[in-house]
């Protein structure tokens, strides 16, 4: 996996995340950068977790399957990525934000909440040879500067944003599972 494609999966991944604050930052009256910061922290933190303890879980499967890993990547990537342009398309995560608080448990239960596409795609990535440390600490990252810009754009760009971020997420993994699957097939890996 090159850094084009860890930058990408740490965007993907953070793309939910970003939705969620944008229906935080629109149901706060007034949102300040220290809250912004705050809720990136706790989003980003939870959001590097998940995927070390997904790709935990997936090496203990990867040893049974290793002549087709390949496909199970594409396959999860593939179905995450549908799923997350469904809910895009379905409804936005922002029109059921909006009346949640903004404490530091409901933050990190919301976070939680958006970070379980990044514990299966931890699993996934324990079927290939990637630095996991790397593109978890990415995902974290990029998690922490979406959900800070997503509180701080909230009341501006509302949840039509929101929306479009979260199909817009589900696109990137799945080009990102087309290239793991294509780097296999091809000898790239």
């Amino acid at each position: 996996m090159n850094w084009l494609s860890i930058l990408l999966l740490g965007l993907a991944m953070s793309t939910d995340a970003f939705a969620a604050a944008i229906g935080k930052g629109a149901a706060m009256p007034q949102p300040r950068l220290p809250e912004a910061l705050k809720a990136g922290l706790i989003f980003g933190a939870i959001e590097s977790i998940t995927p070390l303890l997904g790709w935990l879980l997936g090496l203990t499967a990867s040893r049974f399957v290793t002549s087709w890993d390949h496909w199970i990547a594409f396959g999860l990537l593939l179905g995450l990525g549908l799923h997350m342009i469904y809910n895009g398309v379905r409804t936005s995560h922002a029109d059921s934000e909006q009346a949640r608080p903004h404490g530091v448990v409901a933050l990190a239960l919301t976070g939680l909440s958006t970070s379980i596409d990044a514990l299966a795609v931890g699993v996934t990535l324990a079927f290939v040879d990637i630095p996991i440390g790397i593109v978890a600490a990415a995902i974290g990252v990029c998690t922490f500067g979406m959900v800070t810009l997503g509180i701080m754009l909230g009341r501006a760009l509302g949840a039509v944003v929101g929306k479009s971020a979260e199909i817009i997420g589900g696109l990137i993994l799945i080009g990102v599972g087309s290239a793991v699957l294509y780097e296999h097939l091809t000898g790239q890996a």
